[in-house]
């Protein structure tokens, strides 16, 4: 049996304890669950909760409400509505935990009902100076709290004090998620090895007449087996000049003998994403062009990855993947003149249009700014990021036949830690005789 890890409620009560201080004094916090999304007429989505109330609670139930209150003179000042029990409901559609259940799972002072909403909140509202609360991201949400806070407002004899300022609490979050706990990375470096298997079977299994979604169910089925029910994005698997469109996700075609395959994969566990882009032959043998544009893109990741450490900037990563690429897409003919007249001219983002590297964490694309007062942010110890150079030639590129249609990306996932980084995905097959190796066997 697949033991599924978590980050142990000790440490969320750790993160809640964390953000009430982080704000003003007197302050009232309230966080959305997200809600159900309907695929089509009476049926719903796989249920997937928002990031921060996961992140503050890991309760996996719609609709609800975390509620927090860092006043001093109040009795209660942890609260959550929930959905009530509800035994029909619950023959339909599954289980709830019910008020009095979640008092004692997330160790709350009072848990509500959500259909007493209407009248709590308001309650909770009153005088707190300060409400932290991130307007605009959910629109059932906005709508209860300005209906609150309308109520608080215009109280009978004005028995009620509204808060006087709002503040957008994700922007606090947001600082809190970019630097990752030891349990968190602990779940992390799990994705990253059920992704990493996923990505190996994928190639054991490719061959020429497959389908592009033959190999996605591969993947899945790599990521069900093991605990990872959803993926943490949709998969891409893009064979031939398909793997040139970045987000490709039709997945439709079939595999040609002397195509490249790229798949950009990754489950997600507890919450967390996996992100791992590889790129290898149908045939299991690269062909000479194919080689030589594959080292190209490794050699850049290579040597950002040279750069990463605690301080460091994905700018200064991004500059070492495009010095690389540069000389070697010069070397090859495919880029003309020198090395920093290219670089100067971006006469390379023809052929390598996208960012480095990116967050990573309870979102794929996870929180955090990339710069301030216009300059990089530099990398700190337990910040979990992408580094994923790429090389893409489409068929109508002006450039020798043998280059056409070659997509290539190699994207791992990088913790920075004290004495530089750990690749948390190095389980995936990436150097040309590596795969050429797993794919012969």
């Amino acid at each position: 049996m697949t033991l599924i890890p978590h980050v142990p409620q000790s440490e969320i009560q750790q993160r809640r304890k964390a953000l009430l201080s982080a704000c003003k004094a007197n302050s009232v916090i309230i966080i959305p669950a997200a809600s159900e999304v309907t695929r089509s007429r009476d049926t719903e989505y796989l249920f997937r909760q928002d990031s921060y109330f996961w992140y503050l609670t890991e309760f996996n139930e719609p609709d609800a409400f975390l509620v927090m209150s860092n006043a001093a003179n109040r009795e209660k000042n942890l609260a959550m509505f929930v959905r009530p029990k509800d035994k029909l409901a619950e023959i339909w559609d599954g289980r709830r935990l019910g008020e009095t259940s979640a008092v004692d799972r997330f160790e709350l002072d009072i848990a509500y009902s959500i259909d007493q909403m209407k009248e709590k909140l308001p309650e909770w509202l009153n005088e707190h100076e300060h409400l932290y609360f991130s307007l605009g991201q959910n629109e059932r949400a906005d709508s209860l709290v300005h209906a609150a806070l309308s109520a608080c407002k215009n109280s009978p004899k004005n028995a009620m004090t509204p808060p006087s300022s709002i503040f957008d609490v994700n922007e606090i979050i947001d600082a809190m998620r970019l630097i990752k706990s030891e349990n968190e990375l602990e779940v992390m470096q799990q994705a990253a090895n059920i992704s990493a298997e996923a990505h190996k079977r994928a190639m054991r299994f490719a061959q020429a007449g497959k389908f592009e979604y033959q190999l996605e169910a591969e993947i899945l089925h790599e990521f069900a087996m093991n605990g990872a029910r959803a993926p943490a994005y949709g998969s891409i698997v893009g064979s031939g000049n398909n793997a040139c469109i970045l987000h490709y996700t039709e997945n439709s075609d079939a595999l040609s003998e002397n195509d490249l395959v790229l798949i950009d994969a990754g489950c997600e566990l507890s919450g967390y994403a996996a992100d791992i882009t590889r790129t290898f032959p149908v045939s299991g043998r690269f062909s000479q062009a194919q080689k030589a544009l594959y080292q190209i893109v490794l050699d850049a990741q290579l040597a950002s990855l040279d750069v990463l450490k605690p301080g460091a900037t994905l700018g200064e990563a991004m500059q070492a993947a495009v010095s690389t690429i540069c000389k070697g897409l010069i070397k090859l003919g495919i880029l003309k003149g020198e090395l920093d007249e290219v670089i100067e001219s971006e006469k390379w983002k023809s052929f390598f249009m996208h960012g480095i590297g990116h967050y990573l964490g309870l979102d794929v694309h996870d929180v955090g700014v990339y710069k301030k007062g216009g300059e990089d942010i530099p990398l700190g110890v337990g910040t979990v990021i992408t580094i994923e150079p790429g090389i893409y030639i489409s068929e109508d590129e002006d450039v020798d036949e043998q280059y056409k249609g070659i997509g290539i990306r190699i994207e791992d996932n990088i913790v920075i830690v004290e004495n530089g980084y750990k690749n948390l995905t190095k389980n995936a097959p990436k150097t040309i005789e590596e795969i050429e190796l797993l794919m012969s066997n």
